[in-house]
């Protein structure tokens, strides 16, 4: 019985963080892919058939499948994440257009993002070896 509850518990909370992942694609403040990578680990200990759905997500699976196995981003990766995040905190620290305190906030918290983002590690694949 403990074992069916702790495998449901997991479960929601997996699905819990894939519902933030999502809200995070939307709301710059929310942190995307970490939400993903967190219900992965959830997945991954209670359910196989919904961690084999993150990893063959055609959106996010690829790169969910590297960090697992090598726990490193793309350059790619990391370029589309920095302009997802400055266009997002533009829209946003301009929308608050007459709170500089909360501007100021939007621009340190995506500064930090974009640093923390910037600091992974970096695998190589062979089609970004092309472009180079």
């Amino acid at each position: 019985m403990r074992k069916v509850v702790v495998r449901t518990l997991m479960i929601l909370l997996g699905w819990f963080f894939v519902l933030l992942g999502v809200i995070g694609v939307f709301l710059p403040l929310l942190p995307t892919t970490i939400f993903f990578i967190i219900a992965l680990f959830f997945f991954a200990e209670s359910s196989p058939r919904f961690h084999q759905m993150l990893l063959d997500n055609r959106w996010f699976g690829e790169d969910l499948r590297r960090w697992q196995e090598q726990k490193s981003v793309t350059r790619q990766t990391k370029r589309k994440a920095t302009w997802a995040i400055v266009i997002a905190f533009m829209i946003s620290i301009a929308v608050l257009y007459q709170r500089i305190e909360l501007q100021i906030l939007l621009l340190v918290l995506g500064t930090i993002l974009l640093i923390y983002i910037w600091r992974l590690d970096e695998t190589k694949v062979e089609s970004e070896e092309a472009n180079l």
